[in-house]
């Protein structure tokens, strides 16, 4: 029986072999990656519909989440880019911070992703006057770097330096900045809902003695009425919290500030309400377009790019640039 079944797989193979080695390149071109990216005109996410508060007021308009598509950087792909518009490449150590491999890198994202719902809670709730409690403060490590002699992971939660219980980022700055260059550090830290011990070895930089980490603040709060978020699993990134603020603000208050517009939207947002920076502003401007919105709104740094992308293709869409939630807010109510 062996024997037969050794026969036909070898027959099969000497009948087929071109067509099996054909099979094997197309499977490689499209599995190995190069060290690029590729970013394409992205879309836009009706947030309406993925944030829900009990007891929220009806919206006649809409907010929506801009955001880039990303493909890998696969031959095919790569080859694609040179014949589709829009279809730009760009270098993994342009998206990455040195020595980080892309799977931290999307673990760093997804970090970014809860800071930047949790101050577009506390940003919205606090400019509606409605109750929301702090609970808990949770410092991530968001990056490690190459000098760092560590075995702390992205994504870690560091509850204890040296046996003291961190309560923010300036806390264990003070803490790590005290120490002798080469020391040791003991860490409790929680990974995979465990709590662990870990260590870092102190050294010095220009800035002062460092432990070589960088860390996402995250909260735990109790609010009324409660806020529910929906996230899909390839979602990351800090650029969609000024338009969550947005919804959630506009959820709580009876003032409809879409005015029955469609508005799509970036830019992060902090717990002050400040509103931060974003790349890919042109795959962002060009999604937005696409879904037909009325407005576009974006951090006041990347205006420029996009008022020249604008004017260039003859886009009609109106674009609106803030420095804060509280400009946002009022911009809205103007038009």
């Amino acid at each position: 029986m062996i024997n037969k079944i050794y026969d036909y797989g070898k027959n099969f193979i000497k009948e087929n072999y071109k067509s099996l080695i054909i099979l094997l390149v197309i499977f490689l071109l499209f599995t190995i990656e190069l060290p690029y990216s590729i970013y394409t005109p992205g879309g836009a996410v009706d947030l309406n519909k993925r944030i829900t508060i009990e007891g929220e007021y009806e919206t006649k308009g809409s907010f929506n989440m801009a955001y880039v598509s990303m493909v890998r950087g696969s031959i095919p792909f790569l080859l694609l880019s040179k014949v589709m518009p829009d279809w730009d490449i760009v270098k993994k150590e342009d998206i990455t911070y040195q020595g980080e491999n892309m799977d931290e890198m999307m673990a760093r994202e997804r970090l970014y992703l809860k800071e930047s719902q949790d101050a577009a809670i506390i940003n919205a709730y606090q400019k509606a006057n409605k109750e929301l409690k702090i609970t808990k403060t949770n410092n991530n490590v968001s990056l490690i770097s190459e000098e760092a002699k560590t075995n702390l992971k992205v994504g870690d939660k560091i509850l204890e330096v040296k046996g003291k219980t961190i309560n923010s980022l300036e806390e264990l700055q003070e803490i790590v900045g005290a120490l002798k260059e080469g020391e040791k550090v003991d860490l409790k830290v929680q990974r995979n809902k465990k709590e662990i011990e870990a260590y870092a070895t102190t050294f010095k930089t220009t800035d002062g003695i460092k432990i070589g980490v960088g860390l996402v603040t995250t909260y735990e709060y109790q609010e009324d009425p409660e806020v529910k978020i929906e996230s899909k699993a390839s979602e990351m990134g800090s650029s969609g919290g000024l338009m969550m603020s947005l919804t959630i603000y506009n959820k709580l208050t009876k003032n409809d500030i879409t005015k029955g517009k469609k508005i799509v939207g970036t830019g992060t947002i902090d717990i002050l309400g400040n509103v931060g920076e974003i790349g890919g502003v042109k795959y962002k401007l060009l999604g937005a377009v696409k879904n037909k919105a009325d407005i576009f709104m974006c951090p006041l740094e990347n205006y420029q790019e996009a008022k020249k992308i604008a004017e260039e293709r003859n886009f009609k869409i109106k674009i609106i640039s803030v420095a804060t939630f509280d400009e946002a807010i009022t911009k809205l109510e103007q038009i």
